[in-house]
């Protein structure tokens, strides 16, 4: 037919029927065994085991013993190439790798296809296995494929349980929900602590009030996060430790409105609130807390 380089035609080279040819006492014993559901080599006077087998040793042309030796089913891949758009005659309509599989007992490797679902998956060394047709006829498609062999195993984990808010946490948290935090002084040590608690962490001695303090405070320590919490603004995002005005712990709480790489230590900060409508007994009254533009603290 006409192109634009010249003439051209298309030709096709075909047996009907297929092209029929003996396999021979080796080859035969190999796809026999392959039917069966089985993997066997055939060992050389050297004491080498060929898979697949030959029926001359390629490394001295002598004749091999003829004795076959069961090899596998596992093996190691060592070497294989990436297949991104696998043709129609490939054996997996996904991509896949072909791979040098060196089976177990064997000396010599045997290619094959490897279902790795992503070349990052796959790497020299890799250890798989043969996937079995149920219709097997004695040809080398009756593995259809190898698979990594099994390291990991995802196991879903969730746990429901029901936490009971106790008389300081209550206050604490009702305090939040005005808008305020409410800490603790104590009354040998005279530290104020913050979230409220009934005793002093320190003396172990009774809270000796309640102290209400304001939405301010100073940044002491932070860490920048890099992977996705519901609650951040963004990612990266900071989770820091804030010296609330008036107290004399930190607590922790997330940063926003500034990016991540501004934060520093002794940076001033103010609470983000939600709307005193939507508030309820949780810390997620607070969004955030964001810089509230004064000049740093010196820690």
């Amino acid at each position: 037919m006409p192109s634009e380089g010249g003439l051209s035609a298309e030709h096709v080279l075909e047996f009907p029927g297929g092209y029929t040819r003996t396999t021979g006492p080796v080859i035969g014993r190999f796809l026999t065994e392959l039917r069966g559901g089985r993997i066997v080599g055939v060992r050389t006077a050297g004491g080498k085991v060929l898979v697949p087998p030959l029926e001359y040793d390629p490394a001295t042309g002598d004749a091999v013993t003829g004795e076959y030796v069961e090899v596998g089913p596992a093996g190691t891949v060592r070497a294989w190439a990436w297949v991104a758009e696998p043709r129609p005659a490939h054996p997996l309509d996904r991509p896949f790798a072909w791979a040098l599989i060196e089976l177990d007992g064997a000396d010599t490797t045997l290619v094959h296809a490897v279902d790795a679902g992503n070349p990052k998956a796959i790497a020299a060394g890799t250890r798989v296995w043969p996937v079995w047709r149920g219709d097997r006829t004695g040809h080398i498609t009756d593995i259809s494929c190898f698979v990594a062999e099994v390291t990991t195993i995802v196991s879903p984990v969730r746990t429901v349980y029901r936490l009971q808010a106790g008389g300081a946490l209550q206050v604490f948290l009702e305090g939040v929900r005005r808008g305020v935090f409410v800490g603790g002084r104590c009354g040998g040590c005279a530290k104020v602590y913050v979230p409220y608690r009934l005793s002093c962490p320190e003396c172990g001695i009774p809270m000796a009030e309640q102290v209400e303090l304001p939405d301010t405070g100073t940044i002491t320590t932070f860490a920048i996060n890099n992977l996705p919490d519901p609650r951040a603004p963004e990612v990266p995002f900071v989770s820091a430790y804030i010296l609330l005005d008036g107290s004399d712990v930190p607590m922790i709480s997330l940063v926003g409105g500034v990016p991540a790489h501004e934060v520093r230590q002794g940076m001033r900060v103010r609470a983000e609130w939600l709307p005193e409508s939507e508030r309820t007994l949780s810390m997620a009254n607070i969004r955030w807390f964001a810089p509230t533009g004064e000049p740093d603290v010196e820690l």
